[in-house]
């Protein structure tokens, strides 16, 4: 017996298809977040570690490196990437979408749109 499934195509953005109402900014601290656990992962420090580092509580450093954004701003993610001795760089420029402007990331060289 096979049963038919649903499949419905998302946006590319999870926050947006759960409809909530910030789903640009949540989907830009996501990509914050997920850049901030890669460096803590590569760097190999426990979560004590990088709380001292970063002038966190561990319990803020573990909701971190489980992806919970709930108590983080977004100025406050931008905090941690320079303490992780990061360059943050904020620029504006026209869009050249035909709809509304997006959020970017870069990582190096790589530029990541990830909100719209």
């Amino acid at each position: 017996m096979t049963e038919d499934i649903e499949i419905e195509v998302g946006s590319g953005n999870v926050f947006a298809d759960l409809e909530l109402e910030n789903a640009p900014e949540l989907k830009l601290k996501a990509a914050i977040l997920g850049q901030i656990n890669s460096i803590l992962d590569h760097r190999h420090l426990s979560q004590k570690q990088s709380a001292e580092l970063l002038g966190l509580t561990q319990p803020k450093v573990s909701a971190l490196k489980n992806g919970r954004l709930h108590g983080f701003s977004l100025e406050k993610l931008l905090e941690i990437m320079v303490r992780l001795d990061r360059d943050v760089e904020i620029g504006f420029k026209k869009s050249r979408s035909k709809h509304a402007g997006r959020y970017f990331v870069r990582d190096g060289k790589k530029r990541v749109p990830v909100a719209a």
